[in-house]
């Protein structure tokens, strides 16, 4: 099978290691240097096992920025594009989707087209009856970052959404790529889909703040949160696991997935969906006061990724504190490694670790890192379990 993937981040590159193992696979993204970096086997990507398995010689995989070349003879198309929630509509900007459509429509007419990036709830169905055609499905990812081809290889679960021989028949691609055996399949609408990826990450979401905000009411309250934690995820109804308190949910998909399903409550009842999007906000108004009542000189701020391994920083909590905090007038600078620039939203960049140490007065860390635990005395972090 020819397959095309459409859009070479955490999501399109992992699906296409995972199927180049078995399939040709292309591709095909905008950035001339990823491109470049693919065709020699170089992970563009902060993912050891990317790396590590780019470096299989059994892989069939090509990379290009050439629409042509990409679609021709595909018999799957893969849409892999950034969906970035768009604050003045109240939903995702698809546009980069749509195109890639009718890009494949235009190119590849026989070519199955799978939806890997994540939509607003009914979306599919309408690019359907918009082509005139069934043979456009929806498969979520379940991905965590700087773990996405592990979590591809090893799935949890393997969904996919729309006219059920072309679902069945991906699912059957997707299962024969894992390492894992006996992944569960959910073969379902894409509607249903669609709507298994945002209410997932929307109780990701829930689950984060409330153990953020059961920490929150131990340090108002001058209790100790760790005892708390432990004797609650002792039910085994809710286990010990994903329990780690933090700045806030964030990274690329908690915020905006949380925002787009509850625009698709616009006319449904609800009131936790609303409370689960407010209680971010909540807990990093509550970081930031809480670190401003210490008067601090000079603000560090300590990585601005969100989890550990990770070379992306879209949407991190700790970039929502920084701003609450600069608000306020306190100069704040930041060591991030993956910066490759002087200053980072008018903050200088330290990214020397011991001048950074010096000029910190108190050093904000989302994650506690090794390097800085010999001035732990200064470090402000919500990290208790030293997870993500």
């Amino acid at each position: 099978m020819r397959i095309t993937i459409v859009g070479a981040g955490y999501v399109g590159l992992s699906n296409a290691l995972l199927l180049a193992g078995r399939h040709a696979v292309t591709v095909l993204d905008v950035a001339a240097e990823r491109v470049a970096m693919l065709n020699r086997r170089e992970c563009p990507l902060a993912d050891p096992e990317m790396h590590a398995h780019l470096a299989r010689p059994e892989l069939q995989l090509t990379a290009t920025t050439s629409t042509a070349d990409a679609y021709a003879g595909a018999d799957c198309v893969v849409v892999a594009t950034p969906t970035d929630y768009d604050a003045s509509t109240h939903a995702f900007d698809t546009r980069s989707v749509t195109s890639v459509l009718a890009q494949a429509r235009a190119l590849a007419p026989d070519a199955t087209i799978v939806i890997k990036s994540t939509v607003p709830v009914g979306f599919t169905a309408a690019q359907c009856a918009r082509f005139d055609t069934a043979r456009i499905l929806f498969s979520p990812e379940f991905l965590r970052e700087g773990r996405a081809l592990h979590d591809n290889l090893y799935p949890a679960r393997i969904v996919v959404g729309g006219e059920r021989d072309a679902a069945a028949a991906f699912a059957d691609v997707l299962q024969a790529g894992a390492l894992r055996s006996d992944v569960p399949v959910v073969l379902t609408g894409a509607t249903e889909a669609e709507a298994i990826k945002l209410f997932a990450n929307t109780y990701l979401a829930m689950r984060v703040a409330y153990f953020n905000e059961l920490d929150t009411y131990a340090c108002t309250h001058g209790l100790d949160p760790r005892p708390i934690i432990e004797g609650v995820g002792l039910d085994p109804r809710i286990g010990n696991h994903y329990n780690n308190p933090s700045f806030g949910y964030g990274g690329y998909c908690l915020p905006k997935d949380t925002r787009q399903l509850l625009a698709n409550y616009a006319t449904v009842p609800q009131n936790l969906i609303q409370a689960i999007v407010a209680a971010n906000t909540t807990r990093k108004d509550f970081i930031a006061e809480d670190v401003l009542r210490r008067a601090p000189g000079v603000v560090g701020i300590y990585r601005l990724v969100m989890k550990t391994g990770s070379d992306n920083f879209r949407a991190s909590a700790i970039q929502g504190v920084m701003k609450r905090i600069k608000a306020k007038g306190v100069e704040v600078i930041v060591h991030e490694p993956t910066l490759g620039t002087p200053t980072f939203f008018h903050s200088r960049v330290v990214n020397d670790l011991a001048a950074f140490k010096r000029e910190a007065s108190l050093i904000l860390a989302n994650r506690l890192g090794a390097e800085i635990l010999d001035v732990r005395e200064k470090v402000y972090t919500r990290d208790l379990f030293g997870g993500d």
